[in-house]
């Protein structure tokens, strides 16, 4: 297992009590590098969204478990946040709860000559995603491999 990986799986193991103290969900945990620093990036959820007031009394008791249990060996920055409205949507419970929303998606290589395609997300499983797409006036289901997918996030609709 990668170093990130494990550190975000113990993070998000010491976060569950503290979300459930907090009446918040946990929708994702990642520990990323950016440049020279280790960011270690918490992001909460619920459904009438969280508050600065959520955040910061989750990042308070994040960041006393985490000074208890003292297992990430590198310097870091604690973040603690929403996942916003164009939350990008990585696991499939994710994906699950955006069933019938607007999604975005960009590839990896261009597909049909373009690496950016919108559109209903209608259905996925563990190798495929499936999108209603509205293209010259007609709609249509466009089939993309999960592993040809480099983000996938909801429409921002403005």
């Amino acid at each position: 297992m990668a170093k990130q990986e494990s550190v975000a799986e113990r993070t998000e193991a010491l976060l569950v009590p503290i979300a459930a103290q907090f009446q918040v969900d946990i929708y994702d945990v990642e520990f990323v590098k950016e440049g020279s620093d280790w960011y270690l990036r918490a992001y909460i959820d619920k459904p009438e969204g969280v508050t600065i007031l959520d955040c910061e009394n989750v990042s308070r008791a994040l960041s006393d478990r985490l000074d208890e249990e003292d297992f990430i060996e590198d310097a870091y920055i604690l973040e603690v946040s929403s996942p916003g409205l164009g939350r990008i949507l990585k696991k499939d419970r994710h994906l699950l709860s955006a069933l019938g929303q607007e999604v975005e998606v960009k590839t990896y290589r261009p597909i049909d000559g373009q690496k950016e395609f919108s559109g209903i997300l209608k259905e996925f499983d563990a190798a495929s995603l499936t999108l209603e797409c509205r293209e010259n006036h007609q709609t249509n289901d466009r089939i993309f491999s999960r592993r040809d997918l480099a983000v996938i996030r909801l429409a921002l609709d403005f």
